[in-house]
């Protein structure tokens, strides 16, 4: 309770609410006489959203059960928890058929790619690995922004949340591994929130709201609305529907208590009836009804005044973008390219700089050996001034003992009687001569061999000369306010709505939709690639269900679109009885 007016001493109640987004929390007080419609329009006022008719508030009610806020009722007087704040989560209630067409504002394709997004990461709507990995690498992109090396280094990815956890189960692949594989994806993209949201809705469970019922049979089914119409699903498989009826198709929608009734166009094919579990969801299946049918034919209806002006502000704004957007690009490439011509002086400096150091080293080498050659040089002078010395002190020995020889000669024949002992003596002399011959012939050998050294040395003093001219340096180039409300009456456990179909074109348009993967050539090639790449991975014995439906669909060539064309032919009676029959 909180405050009271002084001059009148009335007395009010405020009520604390909490509004939580995708991305944010909003806390703000109310009236008790704040309608559900009054809440909604300050809630997107503060978002800055204009394209209301596609969101709602979501609360838990007092049996425990998610509620969208009725807008043409007191917030007060709905079956809300008692709780302060109140608690509510602003979602998108009703999905676009394309979402490159319907997206006008920014805000709008931001909350309906958060939304989708954990969708997809919390396994409620299925993914196969392949596009998840793709969506994964736009979901980056439009967190982190263009894919920037200097940025983004190994690791910026550790923290986030990328993959379905049935993903990362099915394939042997580390957290790395993945992370790897997305920043490849990262390095390409472009407007990442638009682009996740093409591929996104092309998913069979995208935008689809899941109902079980019953048909007269008992037969235990799903039924799918979605914002092209009402579908039917056997109970294990929501990939694939089996039957489906346009919102051009339906002429009414009602319910008396858990028997659901749908009035065909067609006034021949009898009344399309389910049975569903409680009341409660046949009154949610009859909002969604209105809900989408009206959207259905809004869209195959030229744009209001409104729209039309959010269209062109829009465009304006992204054409800005655009401009601000391919200037920075220039200025990117711009500052790459310097980038660029710095490293390639920074490579050529260093080229230059390793020249001149190898250079300097090939002449200090040259230095070293010339003056190493110089000390042998001198070596060998030593070395030939000591064999000349020895020979010379051998010449002047073996002339001394020639005289000596003539002398004891001499002797011998004067003194004949002393002639044993000067024979010995002569043949000891004789002896020595001959050792000494030996000497000098050596000596003679080494001088010839000194000769050559000195050739040599004139050689190695040549080559001195020319190492010590200077030498040239190597030469280098481097150079909402109309929002609907289709809640029912909930006092009643019936209720019927009539759903016009007057001046609308091209009712059933949707049918001649193909995927994204079908009209971008580059989105087809990266799924192929990725598949064929997981493959290689995948553990099969981790595939869910879904997994194996989505298989046997991807090999007898369907997609969400055929599927659709499919399940819609032949008349609504013919439809009426299949539906019937199961």
């Amino acid at each position: 309770l909180r405050a009271s007016d002084s001059e009148s001493s009335v007395v009010f109640l405020q009520i604390n609410i909490r509004v939580t987004t995708m991305d944010a929390e909003l806390q703000f007080s109310i009236n008790p006489n704040t309608t559900g419609q009054q809440l909604y329009e300050e809630v997107v006022g503060m978002v800055g959203l204009r394209e209301v008719w596609y969101f709602g508030l979501l609360y838990t009610d007092t049996k425990g059960f998610h509620t969208w806020l009725k807008f043409n009722k007191k917030v007060t007087a709905q079956d809300i928890k008692k709780e302060s704040p109140i608690q509510f989560r602003f979602r998108a209630k009703f999905y676009p058929e394309d979402v490159a067409e319907e997206l006008i504002q920014d805000i709008t394709q931001k909350l309906f790619f958060m939304q989708v997004k954990e969708a997809i990461l919390t396994d409620e709507v299925y993914c196969p690995p392949e596009s998840a990995v793709l969506l994964a690498s736009y979901a980056v992109q439009a967190k982190f922004g263009d894919f920037d090396k200097e940025t983004h280094r190994n690791g910026y990815l550790a923290q986030e949340h990328l993959l379905p956890k049935r993903v990362l189960d099915q394939h042997k692949l580390s957290k790395e591994q993945w992370e790897q594989r997305v920043q490849t994806w990262h390095e390409e993209h472009r407007d990442a929130m638009l682009e996740y949201l093409k591929i996104s809705q092309d998913l069979e469970m995208y935008g689809v709201n899941f109902f079980e019922i019953k048909n007269r049979k008992g037969t235990e089914l799903w039924l799918g609305v979605d914002a092209l119409g009402l579908n039917i699903y056997e109970k294990e498989d929501r990939l694939t529907p089996k039957i489906g009826f346009p919102w051009s198709e339906i002429r009414n929608v009602s319910f008396s208590d858990k028997k659901f009734s749908i009035k065909p166009i067609d006034k021949k094919a009898p009344d399309f009836v389910f049975y569903a579990p409680r009341i409660r969801m046949n009154k949610r299946i009859l909002a969604l009804s209105m809900g989408n049918h009206e959207l259905y034919m809004r869209r195959r209806k030229p744009d209001s005044i409104e729209v039309q002006q959010m269209k062109t502000k829009a465009k304006e704004e992204r054409l800005q973008k655009q401009l601000e957007r391919a200037q920075l690009e220039n200025e990117k490439r711009k500052r790459e390219a310097m980038e660029r011509e710095k490293e390639q002086m920074e490579r050529e400096k260093k080229d230059l700089m390793l020249r001149l150091y190898e250079f300097e080293e090939t002449t200090k080498k040259a230095e070293r050996d010339l003056q190493e050659q110089l000390e042998r040089a001198a070596c060998l002078e030593e070395e030939r001034r000591r064999v000349e010395m020895d020979a010379a002190r051998l010449e002047a020995e073996r002339q001394a003992a020639l005289l000596a020889k003539e002398e004891l000669a001499r002797q011998a024949e004067i003194q004949l009687e002393s002639h044993e002992r000067l024979a010995a003596e002569l043949a000891e002399y004789t002896a020595k001569i001959a050792l000494l011959e030996e000497a000098k012939r050596t000596q003679e050998e080494e001088a010839e061999n000194w000769q050559s050294r000195e050739d040599l040395l004139k050689t190695r003093e040549e080559l001195h000369m020319v190492m010590a001219a200077p030498a040239a340096p190597p030469s280098s180039d481097s150079s909402h306010s109309s929002h609907s409300d289709h809640e029912e009456n909930e006092e009643n456990n019936s209720y019927s709505a009539e759903l016009h179909q007057q001046d609308i074109h091209d009712h059933r348009q949707e049918e001649d939709r193909i995927t994204e993967a079908e009209k971008n050539k580059r989105i087809k090639e990266q799924l192929m690639s990725l598949s064929e790449e997981l493959a290689q991975t995948r553990d099969d014995t981790r595939k869910t269900q879904n997994d194996l439906l989505h298989t046997e669909n991807v090999r007898a060539g369907r997609d969400k679109y055929k599927t659709l064309r499919q399940i819609r032919m032949g008349n609504t009676k013919q439809r009426v009885d299949e539906f019937e029959a199961l």
